[in-house]
């Protein structure tokens, strides 16, 4: 099968080398020409995934219609798929999204933006807890494939399932995004936790209430709460929350521990998705009257000035509920 992998960042170029692996022509787009050249010379990205070996049947490109395929992997960053999808109005294809994030501004699923930009194409999510040097290597991993056709799932697990990737499919591609969505906001969050000192306990808590408002959202915009018991919701949450080779956890982690985001954000080639996720979803809460504190007081502390130490104790004192109430506000 021809498979374009459209972003030649680590998790494009991760998707690239596992495609290849599994028997398959691939393209892998970047928009910089210098680097498409130089990955196209070196086999290798430096810069993004270094001491991965690229194959002979990856090519490396900056031409969209070369990187053309029946599968498309959409790998950019999330804020970027809308761009994309329009310049790939012409090219035939179906659509895989890659990223996890909520549009900033409209508040749009990536299913919402795709469907927007490139309609009546099937779409598809893939999700999950996936570490791209980890998948690039070949190590064990699992993700969710979530498709809005059966025939397209399959595709997704053609071009990638094998011994150790192994893909499962389903068909809520709402409450997948949601949980790969939000990970990355509960990630910053926990990060920021573990930062100020806070201990293995606090964690856990944070990360089960995460859950809930995963949850809450999941269904709130008609997902199912069974999806986030999966490898999109809790397996994500699991690895993202917990290791500081996760950019968002490691960004909180840094910010827990007295460091500014500006600071942070300065000369990062890598893109800690939950930023810009953090203020999507809390006008998306705010908008569907969903109740999330923990997304609200992360988006406070990243974009509003909020001062960590309130901001903190406004959570720890909100009132005692029962662990099942609140679905809605």
């Amino acid at each position: 099968m021809k498979v374009g992998v459209f972003g030649a960042g680590a998790w494009g170029t991760a998707l690239a080398v596992l495609a290849a692996r599994r028997g398959h022509q691939v393209a892998l787009w970047t928009r910089k020409a210098e680097l498409a050249e130089t990955l196209a010379i070196q086999r290798e990205n430096t810069a993004y995934l270094p001491g991965v070996s690229l194959g002979p049947a990856i090519a490396p490109t900056a031409s969209l219609l070369e990187a053309s395929g029946e599968v498309m992997l959409l790998a950019v960053p999330a804020q970027h798929i809308r761009t994309l999808c329009m310049h790939l109005r012409d090219i035939p294809g179906a659509p895989v999204i890659c990223a996890k994030g909520i549009e900033i501004g409209s508040g749009a699923l990536m299913s919402d933006v795709v469907g927007d930009t490139l309609p009546e194409r099937p779409v598809a999510v893939l999700t999950g807890p996936t570490f791209a040097a980890e998948v690039a290597r070949d190590l064990p991993a699992a993700a969710t494939v979530a498709a809005s056709t059966p025939e397209l799932g399959e595709a997704v697990v053609a071009v990638l399932g094998g011994p150790t990737f192994r893909p499962y499919v389903s068909d809520d591609v709402v409450g997948a995004q949601i949980g790969g969505a939000l990970k990355n906001v509960l990630a910053i969050a926990c990060g920021i936790t573990m930062g100020r000192g806070f201990g293995d306990s606090a964690r856990a808590a944070l990360i089960t209430r995460g859950l809930v408002e995963i949850s809450r959202l999941a269904v709130a915009l008609g997902g199912r709460g069974e999806t986030v018991m999966g490898l999109s919701g809790v397996g994500d949450v699991s690895l993202t929350c917990t290791s500081t080779r996760s950019r968002n956890y490691a960004l909180g982690l840094a910010l827990g521990s007295g460091e500014t985001l500006e600071s942070l954000m300065r000369g990062c080639i890598t893109v800690a998705e939950g930023v810009a996720t953090a203020r999507a979803v809390t006008q998306l809460a705010a908008r569907l009257r969903v109740d999330m504190p923990i997304a609200t007081a992360t988006h406070a502390l990243l974009h509003e000035g909020a001062d960590l130490e309130s901001t903190i104790g406004a959570v720890l004192s909100r009132p005692f509920r029962g662990e099942a109430e609140g679905e809605r506000r």
